[in-house]
């Protein structure tokens, strides 16, 4: 029995994967007999969930969310410096958030988080203690922690190759935190970057690729009219656009088909003809909670994917929509997408780089009520199976 501590955080987006699939590991650990406690960093306002059979210990930062809510997290398109800045000083903790982030350089999130490290380990005597991240504040806690306990980063997005936002430092100062830990889990996107003579290759002995926890199985649809088509995540510009999917269903225009768009960005791309096509028959709830958002994909019948435009990032949610067994609409934006080799094996997706409503017309005939069964997807993507994905981080701290 292997006494274990996982880092989350949740303070710029109290519904992102990371944390969600942190507990789901922390859960099935717990019930192989291990004990497992989680280090919830949270935003103040939107409690964590509870994790089953898993202690929680908890550090709210409401000053760090209204500091990002001020700065718009820092984005380059958006409202002018100025009003940005008159916003943070508003309010007095954003400010002196900003102050120790900004100009202090020590963030009282990594600062508080160290802190909370040390008192834990003190009283538990942990044998592993894992950073799950982006964000990478508390992997920067950990770098400096002194434990007996064995000291894991988990990367699900990478830290100066990401490309949805600029890290802070360069590789030079990843490699400085990868130094101070004795094993760094990756997505096999990030191999290249521990090869011979890539920017990490001195630590490659320390890494090992993880797969998601996220292959589960879900609930029937419940009986409804019409074909109901859904995508549940984050759009902007840049990064993940529904610009494709708007033109595509709106060419389409089957009055039995309806898309769902959820999620937070639609309002950053421009309203289009698209738009007025589809009228009733596009939904767009907006920014939704998590338990909404599985509602909403629970409830659809064919499942939509929007590519990401990065090919180092593979968003979780596709492995959720794997062990759906429901049909897989995966609109490209590159012949580099990651998500390309995944659908290759599953044989309920259309994949399009396109708009043109013929293929997918025909296609949405063909899979109008099959589904493929959990076992079946289980066999095709071992990898993401929870207690797989346990058993696979256990044997990488050995």
């Amino acid at each position: 029995m292997m006494r274990i501590l996982l880092i989350l955080d949740s303070v710029e987006f109290p519904a992102a994967a990371n944390p969600q699939l942190g507990r789901r590991l922390a859960e099935t650990l717990a019930e192989m007999g291990h004990e497992v406690h989680l280090l919830e960093l949270w935003d103040g306002q939107t409690p964590p969930p509870a994790a089953a059979g898993v202690p929680q210990h908890a550090l709210a930062f409401p000053d760090e969310r209204l500091m990002n809510q001020a700065l718009e997290n820092g984005a380059r398109q958006g409202s002018p410096l100025p009003l940005r800045l008159a916003r943070l000083a508003a309010h007095p903790t954003a400010a002196a958030a900003a102050f120790r982030q900004l100009v202090l350089k020590r963030p009282r999130r990594t600062v508080d988080t160290a802190k909370e490290l040390s008192r834990l380990d003190g009283q538990f005597h942990f044998d592993a203690i894992c950073a799950v991240a982006a964000p990478y504040r508390s992997a920067f806690a950990l770098k400096h922690l002194t434990t007996p306990a064995k000291k894991l980063l988990w990367q699900m997005d990478p830290y100066t190759a990401n490309r949805t936002y600029q890290a802070p430092g360069s590789w030079q100062r990843e490699s400085e935190l990868l130094e101070q830990m004795d094993r760094v889990f990756i997505m096999p996107q990030a191999e290249a970057d521990f090869a011979p003579g890539a920017p990490l290759a001195a630590h490659r002995d320390k890494m090992r690729v993880l797969g998601l926890p996220c292959l589960l199985p879900a609930p029937e649809v419940p009986p409804h009219e019409g074909l109901r088509c859904t995508f549940v995540g984050t759009m902007a510009p840049g990064i993940r656009s529904p610009e494709t999917a708007l033109a595509l269903f709106a060419a389409l225009d089957d009055p039995a088909v309806t898309l769902t768009l959820a999620g937070p960005g639609l309002d950053k791309f421009p309203a289009d003809n698209a738009r007025r096509v589809l009228g009733s028959r596009l939904v767009t709830p907006g920014a939704v909670p998590t338990t909404e958002g599985r509602r909403l994909q629970n409830e659809a019948d064919v499942l939509v994917n929007l590519g990401n435009q990065m090919a180092n990032q593979l968003p979780s949610k596709v492995y959720e929509y794997l062990g759906s067994g429901k049909p897989i609409l995966h609109l490209a934006a590159n012949r580099e997408d990651p998500v390309l080799p995944l659908l290759e094996r599953y044989p309920l997706a259309l994949v399009r780089f396109d708009a043109d409503p013929a293929p997918v017309a025909k296609w949405l005939r063909e899979v109008q009520g099959r589904r493929l069964p959990y076992e079946k997807a289980a066999a095709l993507y071992p990898e993401a199976a929870p207690r797989r994905v346990a058993e696979d981080f256990l044997n990488g701290i050995s």
